[in-house]
């Protein structure tokens, strides 16, 4: 809780790395996560630092890796995650891991290569099988005896000759025959037909199966063509012709016994690939489970290896080129374990001289680092969102997580609403080492997922203003008796059959003896929902509710910056900031909440009438005047006020001028004891190449000094009392602005209430219309239509409204009392096993 309430104590410090344990002992700092890595080398290229060829080599392997991946994923294989962590390769197993990665790699390229050369052979006798059998039919095929003659059209499966025929032929007909791609037939048809104007006979018709097209990839239906023609020249022309539109021609036998040759010699081509490429496939198939097996191991090693090749480049070489020097950021409590990191990575890597870590003093602001867990890094994130805390400043964290659901469901306070919420976050909570929900691709549930916790405990603080504002669904549940009787305002009432009939809304007067039998144990009576004036009962009851919650909120976040003044030793902001802060709050708006209390207890049933009106008091109290229509609530109430808007603007110059004229008497005072200066020569520096002035130079006079000289530091009268003007004229008119604004409780629960209540009567008091069997089953498509418009509208669409409203309470009204938010995170260098998969 002390880590949560403020950020952890975080140093700079120096690693002192012998150069042959050096890359030992970074990856058991990445595999503890405990230190950030600055950069001592901010000047020099990324390509002349020291350690740039290791970081190439992690590269090449990492094309490699990719490589290999591709190869999986083009053969339908995923890749899984690694199933552990292993640790960062030393130098034999990174040689080892490049050396049979690029063997695989060179596997895969000739096995793919001789695959990819075996189905493309495999296709085109195939191919060449089909065209053979096609034009057998075109070529061989005798004509029906006594059919008519009739024009041939190109797509006929008729021999292109009649037999008969042949024997009056005196030139010798030659034949063109290949496939084509479907969607170029008609062009390729006509291109024919006007470059050898008609001296040839086409025929074309679809293949049987099939085949891949290896430009695209993609399984299409090839179109097989045979051409006969007269002339050389015609056969040339159609050669050409043929290779512009990308055909596959094969040769084609003249007489019926080559054909049958060579279609037996196909088939046995086919048979004899076959099982060749099956074979193949069969040892494709086992390379790809070797790189399967190892691959997710591999890559993690070599990301780890590039990662601490990466930090040793921010690392600086000392004079004599034997030791490593790095400055890190720290938590001081980690201290212990950042050296014995160092012992063990120097026990690995077998050296005689053990690494060391050394705290070194600094004026600059160290990283802020706060530790969660999965139940506060929800509400630590919505603090994180309007900025990181200043180091070791307040965290509002730790209070955001009862204020946060407290005053959204002030906004959102209904039973059914909220209990919906809190099971829906249950089954999150319950379910949240589930796979399915951690590692969903949504980032809509991701958001909702990660913030399980924040919504169950909204949904239930909405259960508990829910049972105080006594609604469900917009309706209210009787758990208690009501506390008012009707039967004795009957009574005691000349209530006459007539006088019902007339009067449709009766009534209650608790001046009646025994009407009103006293407050409703918990919430509001639900007698009042029934009432015409009930909306006027909530509005004001929850309008006072929002100003006094807005006001002690306010103030509890004034109160909180008695912390930050405390631990930065900045006590006399305690007088001359916190103190005037308290009194302008209190004396004006602190006196609003008295007089709202003072009026609900003074003044009872019988003399309400008479109750005079606060509101009209708070004017009159800045006017400093009275106003007789309007009865003070107590004696000598006008010099109270007068005296409390006195109080409020007198600490206006206090809060103005306070801190700039302490900080200026403070600086002028004189000052004993000064050390004397340190001589230029005195400040030897430890890293080769840095510049005087560095943290990584610093001095013995620096280290017993506490790193830097309370008179260093450059006070400017100006500027400070343009910031401190700043904050007054903030300060003033936030607290009544934001006064204002915490009245949006009041609006957005008012607004909430109305919709559940239309909502209800609009849609679901429809489905009770009727008492029959058909009332039955209209009731099923009314709450249908009721749970989804409650889910959308009411759940959803509210509930974020409400969540943004909440939100910016606790940003603006409440954080920018006392918190500064103008720090950065401390990002440790680690090994998180999220990042490799």
């Amino acid at each position: 809780m002390g880590s949560l309430f403020r950020s952890e104590e975080v140093c700079l410090a120096q690693l002192f790395l012998q150069s042959a344990s050096a890359y030992s002992c970074v990856s058991e700092l990445g595999e503890r996560g405990l230190l950030e890595f600055r950069d001592l080398n901010p000047k020099v290229s990324a390509f002349q630092r020291r350690f740039v060829g290791e970081v190439r080599r992690c590269e090449e392997m990492e094309k490699t890796f990719t490589f290999l991946q591709q190869e999986l994923r083009d053969a339908g294989r995923v890749l899984g995650p690694c199933p552990d962590s292993p640790r960062a390769p030393l130098a034999r197993e990174a040689l080892r891991v490049q050396e049979q990665s690029e063997q695989l790699a060179q596997e895969l390229r000739e096995v793919s290569r001789n695959r990819a050369s075996l189905r493309g052979r495999l296709r085109e006798l195939r191919q060449y099988l089909h065209v053979l059998r096609e034009g057998q039919r075109f070529t061989s095929l005798p004509a029906p005896l006594g059919s008519p003659p009739r024009p041939r059209a190109l797509s006929e499966r008729e021999p292109i000759l009649d037999p008969s025929l042949h024997q009056h032929l005196d030139r010798k007909i030659n034949f063109v025959a290949g496939v084509i791609h479907p969607w170029r037939v008609s062009a390729f048809e006509r291109l024919l037909w006007r470059a050898c104007r008609g001296y040839l006979v086409a025929s074309f018709v679809e293949m049987p199966e099939p085949m891949e097209d290896p430009a695209t990839g993609e399984s299409i239906t090839w179109v097989i063509f045979l051409i006969s023609y007269w002339g050389e020249q015609i056969g040339q022309k159609i050669r050409k012709i043929s290779d512009c539109f990308h055909c596959h021609v094969y040769p084609y036998p003249e007489s019926e016994a080559s054909r049958a040759d060579t279609m037996s010699g196909l088939h046995s081509q086919i048979q004899d690939l076959s099982v060749v490429l099956e074979e193949t496939e069969q040892y494709l198939a086992q390379v790809l489970d070797k790189v399967v097996l190892v691959l997710p191991t591999w890559r993690v090693q070599v990301q780890k290896m590039k990662a601490i090749y990466l930090v040793l480049n921010q690392c600086s070489f000392d004079v004599t080129e034997k030791c490593l020097i790095a400055e890190v950021w720290c938590p001081v409590r980690d201290l212990t374990q950042v050296q014995d990191a160092l012992r063990q990575g120097s026990y690995k890597s077998g050296s005689s001289v053990e690494c060391f870590v050394q705290r070194i003093p600094t004026s600059e602001s160290p990283p802020t680092l706060i530790r969660t867990n999965k139940f506060t890094a929800g509400f630590q994130s919505i603090v994180d969102a309007y900025g990181v805390a200043s180091y070791q400043e307040v965290n509002p964290a730790p209070y955001a997580i009862i204020t946060f659901p407290f005053i959204f469901a002030i906004m959102f306070g209904d039973v059914g609403h909220g209990l919906l919420m809190f099971l829906f976050a249950l089954w999150m909570v319950l379910y949240e080492n589930s796979p399915s929900l951690r590692q969903a691709s949504n980032e809509i549930w991701l958001t909702f997922f990660e913030g399980r916790y924040l919504i169950l405990l909204m949904g239930a603080f909405s259960i508990y203003t829910g049972f105080i504002y006594n609604e469900c669904f917009s309706k209210a549940t009787v758990i208690f008796p009501s506390a008012w009787s009707v039967a004795t305002m009957a009574n005691h009432s000349s209530w006459s059959s007539a006088y019902l009939a007339t009067h449709p809304s009766l009534t209650l007067d608790p001046n009646v003896t025994g009407v009103f039998q006293g407050p409703y144990p918990f919430g509001i009576d639900p007698i009042w929902s029934l009432a015409t004036n009930h909306l006027n009962f909530l509005n004001s009851f929850k309008m006072k509710m929002s100003v006094v919650l807005g006001v002690v909120h306010m103030g509890f976040g004034v109160l909180l910056g008695v912390f930050n003044h405390v631990h930065f030793q900045q006590r006399h902001r305690l007088v001359l900031e916190l103190l005037p802060e308290m009194v302008f709050l209190l004396a004006l708006f602190g006196y609003l909440v008295f007089l709202i209390f003072y009026k609900w207890v003074k003044f009872s049933v019988a003399d309400s009438m008479v109750a005079p009106s606060i509101l009209i008091h708070f004017i009159d109290m800045f006017l400093f005047t009275s106003n007789a229509d309007n009865l003070p609530l107590y004696q000598g109430q006008v010099p109270v006020q007068t005296v409390l808007v006195v109080l409020a603007l007198a600490s206006v110059p206090v809060l103005l001028l306070g801190t700039p004229l302490y900080l200026c008497c403070r600086r002028r005072a004189p000052r004993t004891g000064r050390p004397a200066p340190v001589a230029a020569g005195e400040q030897e520096p430890l890293l080769e190449g840095q510049e005087a002035g560095n943290s990584v130079n610093a001095t013995k006079e620096d280290v017993e000094s506490g790193g830097h000289d309370p008179d260093s530091e450059h006070l400017d009268f100006a500027e400070i009392f343009m910031h401190q003007a700043i904050h007054t004229i903030e300060y003033c008119l936030g607290c009544v602005s934001n006064t204002a604004s915490y009245l949006r409780l009041w609006a957005l629960s008012l607004a909430h209430a109305q919709l559940s209540e239309v909502l209800w009567t609009m849609v679901m008091r429809n489905g009770f219309v009727r008492l029959s069997y058909v009332g039955g089953v209209v009731l099923v498509p009314t709450f249908a239509a009721f749970a989804v418009l409650t889910v959308a509208i009411l759940l959803v669409m509210e509930g974020l409204s409400a969540f943004l409203h909440a939100l910016r309470l606790h940003w603006v009204e409440f954080q920018n009392k006392f918190y500064v938010g103008a720090g950065y995170k401390l990002c440790p260098f680690a090994f998180a096993p999220d990042a490799w998969e």
